[in-house]
């Protein structure tokens, strides 16, 4: 199947996504707070969310401790407490149509040693899979790039899911950035590249939207992708 290559116009649609999502994300260690629940905090980000020019909010994953572990975690009841590392997942659709999508991990205080260790690694990780986009070469070749630094440093079986997927119109379509899709990357892909680890009692993804350009990879988040720790 043909998949579409985004124009420029539209790849400046989810630029504009991007910015608005990344400004949600700059305003959340505000929120997270010991004694707070995780549904609380994805109020408080479904509110920024439209504030920040969306349409609507499509969605507020806050994983706390370990619910970080499960990659498709609801916010629950669960209260934040100190050494708690937090996955925040969110994004909404704009007026104009496009979505956004984005994830950074947080900790309350500091975070606990190994933690700290495979979060290293889960960095390296998603800027090789960056790296490996270009014209050219198979979406799944981006997913063995991501997994080669986490299956080194010995998490590979922590890495549950696919790498990415393709955004636009919809959160989710293709191209699958996955083991298995020999579909070859052209200018104007969008995707996401969100390689994750989730050992057990805690867990950490990383995610941005990325459009394949002629000279490599355009990331359209900007927001900083190093641990961010919040006050305990």
């Amino acid at each position: 199947m043909a998949l579409s290559v985004l124009p420029p116009a539209e790849v400046a649609a989810l630029l504009a996504a991007g910015e608005a999502i990344d400004s949600v994300h700059q305003q959340v260690p505000g929120w997270l707070r010991a004694g707070r629940t995780e549904k609380q905090v994805a109020a408080d980000i479904r509110e920024a969310i439209v504030a920040a020019g969306h349409a609507q909010a499509d969605f507020a994953i806050v994983a706390s401790g370990p619910n970080g572990a499960s990659p498709h975690h609801t916010a629950a009841d669960r209260v934040l407490q100190a050494g708690d590392a937090v996955v925040v997942d969110i994004g909404g659709t704009m007026p104009s149509g496009y979505c956004s999508d984005c994830t950074r991990t947080y900790a309350i205080g500091e975070p606990p040693a190994d933690f700290a260790a495979y979060y290293r690694v889960l960095q390296n990780a998603q800027d090789a899979a960056c790296a490996a986009v270009r014209p050219g070469v198979s979406a799944e070749s981006v997913d063995a790039a991501a997994r080669e630094p986490i299956t080194a440093a010995g998490y590979g079986e922590h890495f549950v899911h696919r790498t990415g997927h393709g955004i636009g119109l919809e959160t989710h379509e293709d191209p699958y950035i996955v083991s298995g899709n020999t579909e070859l990357l052209q200018p104007g892909y969008a995707f996401s590249i969100e390689p994750g680890i989730y050992p057990g009692p805690h867990g950490a993804r990383i995610e941005d939207i990325v459009v394949c350009a002629e000279d490599g990879c355009q990331r359209l988040n900007k927001v900083t992708r190093d641990l961010v720790v919040v006050p305990a």
